[in-house]
């Protein structure tokens, strides 16, 4: 399976090389270009998108040697509930490979998160987008060294705004605890935090910095990685999708957690 990570992660690499035909591109289609890579950094927007994220990780374990492969599946699916509320689905399928001496390899699926959020599909008179919802952890990793093995529940919410000049500024955040598992393993107990910036660099160009931060309540620490991304809206074929390309440093982590790694991004795009 760590084979066919790394291929993927070349297959991303190649992709995202240069742009296609961008210098042919017309006035229009930049335009509808900058709208995609505009709603793509709302986390609420009224977009149906299939973001598939690969994550390396490395520095994992007691001895600092190990490393992790984890391709997130994400699902975006915005669904209308009337003329003013939309309902975002938010779904991470997590699929891992991992090496971390002296215990060996693991490859698998994670544990699920599904978030929901209720949004209103205007902006409130002040420009904020918000959304806020349920979000659930389900215990489907198949190996145990891959997931919780707990049920998880709690509240999720974004908040945030974005400006004629192309900046995006907000944050997401959820609280998840058990509510049944394994009485062998731990609860579950932890805030996820990501505040975001993103800045529009036109013709569907899109740099991104956020925190993806995690306090585990039970274990009393954070895991802080800083997040540096790039991004491109563009068409392979008849086929919209933004490529994008990043990495990040651990500011913050429990010990045995990684200290750098990097992404790669390709989402598939169904504007409306």
């Amino acid at each position: 399976m760590k084979h066919a990570f790394a291929a993927i992660t070349l297959g991303i690499a190649a992709a995202f090389g240069p742009p296609l035909a961008l210098a042919q591109e017309t006035q229009g289609q930049a335009a509808d270009a900058d709208a995609l890579a505009r709603q793509l950094a709302n986390p609420v927007a009224s977009l149906i998108s299939v973001p598939l994220q690969l994550n390396y990780d490395s520095g994992i374990g007691p001895t600092g040697d190990g490393d992790r492969w984890q391709l997130n599946v994400q699902p975006v699916i915005p669904i209308t509930l009337n003329d003013d509320w939309n309902l975002i689905s938010r779904t991470i399928l997590p699929v891992i490979h991992q090496d971390v001496p002296p215990g060996g390899s693991d490859s698998g699926l994670g544990d699920i998160t599904q978030s929901l959020f209720f949004s209103p599909k205007a902006p409130t008179a002040g420009g904020w987008i918000w959304g806020v919802g349920p979000a659930f952890l389900l215990p489907t990793a198949t190996e145990d060294n891959l997931g919780t093995e707990q049920w998880a529940i709690g509240p999720t919410a974004v908040v945030l705004k974005q400006t004629e000049d192309g900046w995006t500024y907000g944050a997401l955040t959820n609280y998840l605890v058990s509510v049944a598992g394994d009485d062998d393993r731990a609860d579950v107990d932890a805030l996820f935090l990501q505040p975001f910036l993103a800045k529009a660099l036109g013709r569907g160009r899109t740099a991104t910095v956020n925190f993806e931060s995690t306090y585990d309540f039970e274990r009393s620490g954070w895991t802080v990685p800083l997040n540096l991304m790039y991004s491109q809206v563009t068409k392979v074929g008849g086929q919209l999708v933004s490529f994008a390309v990043g990495g990040r440093a651990y500011l913050e982590r429990p010990s045995g957690g990684p200290d750098w790694g990097v992404r790669f991004v390709v989402t598939l795009l169904y504007p409306k």
